[in-house]
Parts: C-alpha cells; sequence; structure tokens
C-alpha cells in the first residue's frame, strides 16, 4: 500500500472511468486509486473491476449501497483512508476537469508546505476552458460570496480537486459534514481553515468535460448559497471539541 490515495467518486462515468485511472497512473507518482461508485446504472463499477487486474493492490473500488451525493462519496472515502495508513489524500473528478499531470506538484505542495492544498481556477485569473460564460460567472462569483461572508482566504472556494494530509480528515468530524454538492466543498476548506492549518491554493485550468453529463444542479447551488451562511453563523460550534 502506498501513502497516497486518489479518490474518485463516480456516478455514470463509462465514458471516462478506464481512461482517467490509466491517466493518474500514468503520472508516475506511487499512488492508490480508490473509486467511490454510487449506484452508478450504466455499468461504470464493473468496468473498475475490469481495470484491477492491471494496477492489482493499487486500484480499489467501493460501492455505496444507494445514491447519497458527491460529499457522502468523498466522506465515505475519507473513512476508508482513515481506517488504512493513507498519509496524504486528493479528492478528484472522473471527467478529466482536473488533469491528472497536476498531482505530482500538488502532493509535493502538500508535502512541503500546506495541510490543504487547492487545485485553484482563479488563483491567477479565470483558468477555465469550454465553460458557457453563465456558469463562469456562476462559479466565480460563488467564490467572491464566500470570501466575503466567511472571510476564508481562498480563491477557489467550490474547487473539487483538493489535497488533504490525514491529520487534517482526523480533525474534522467527518461525521458530522453536512453538505453534499458545492457546499460540501466550501465546508472542508473553511473548517479546516478556521482551525488555523494551512490552506494553500495551486493554480490549475479547468476543462469541461468531453464525455457524459455534469452532475450540477439548482439545488446544488442553492444549497451552497444558504450553506456559507449556516458555515459562517455556526463558526464557534465548529471549534468546540466534542
Amino acid at each position: 500500500m502506498e501513502n497516497t490515495l486518489i479518490i474518485i467518486p463516480t456516478y455514470n462515468e463509462i465514458e471516462n472511468i478506464a481512461s482517467i485511472i490509466a491517466a493518474v497512473f500514468d503520472t508516475g507518482l506511487a499512488v492508490d486509486v480508490l473509486i467511490v461508485d454510487d449506484q452508478s446504472p450504466d455499468g461504470t463499477a464493473q468496468e473498475v473491476i475490469n481495470q484491477m487486474d492491471s494496477y492489482p493492490e493499487r486500484l480499489f473500488l467501493e460501492s455505496k449501497s444507494k445514491k447519497e451525493g458527491l460529499g457522502a462519496a468523498y466522506v465515505h472515502g475519507f473513512l476508508w483512508a482513515l481506517c488504512r495508513q493513507y498519509k496524504y489524500i486528493f479528492e478528484m473528478d472522473a471527467d478529466f476537469s482536473h488533469d491528472p499531470k497536476e498531482l505530482p506538484s500538488m502532493l509535493q505542495e502538500l508535502k512541503n508546505q500546506s495541510d490543504v492544498v487547492v487545485g485553484s481556477r482563479y488563483i491567477h485569473g479565470v483558468n477555465v476552458v469550454n465553460w458557457p460564460l453563465s456558469r463562469v460567472m456562476l462559479s466565480f462569483f460563488a467564490s467572491v460570496y464566500v470570501r466575503w461572508i466567511t472571510g476564508m482566504p481562498v480563491k477557489d472556494a467550490t474547487a473539487g480537486y483538493v489535497g488533504y494530509r490525514r491529520a487534517v480528515l482526523e480533525q474534522l468530524h467527518l461525521d458530522q459534514i453536512k453538505f453534499v454538492g458545492y457546499a460540501f466543498q466550501i465546508e472542508m476548506k473553511y473548517k479546516a481553515w478556521i482551525r488555523g492549518l494551512r490552506v494553500t491554493e495551486h493554480p490549475i485550468i479547468f476543462v469541461n468535460r468531453a464525455l457524459g453529463t455534469s452532475k450540477m444542479n439548482g439545488s446544488i447551488i442553492w444549497e451552497a448559497l444558504f450553506g456559507v451562511l449556516f458555515l459562517r453563523l455556526n463558526k464557534s460550534k465548529f471549534l468546540k471539541k466534542r
């Protein structure tokens, strides 16, 4: 078992899953990969099983009993990682919007100077490719809104390409994570930041998926808008030890 784990949640990613697995291992990093599948009806989980012979002892699959959303899939993966001896845990999408070639530099930053490293679309301007302008504006101003409400100095608060030191996940009381969509990503960063942990941003170019369909919907956006207020109003509560 390696000391770095890449968690990739999936729901109907049959077009991408074999390629993204190969791309992660092609980085040459000594990593394991965990796919957390949310009961995809398109055969994504079976394709992961088909790939396991090519990556023995390095590729793993957790099939959830029901579809519960992105946040729940990641929490499942984090708990799986904490039950093993992984020191660095990454989350990334299956659709190549997060380039696996960024993993070596993000991992190095995590080892050297960060507790949480964020693959950021907005640290140097707006680095998004093939998104409609309306979605770029929504995402960008969502992060501005988060900074305004919370005071958290992270320019891409909704980013989903993130690496954590093990100790961070051990502190965040994963059983109390409340949100499932964009708000989940904000919640994880916010709870780390208010504890004084080092959250840094690494510039990436985010490329919209070429295959498959986006899982974003209106309920996820509303959850993020109201979730930020919930997080700010409950700041002192989150800092209390159980």
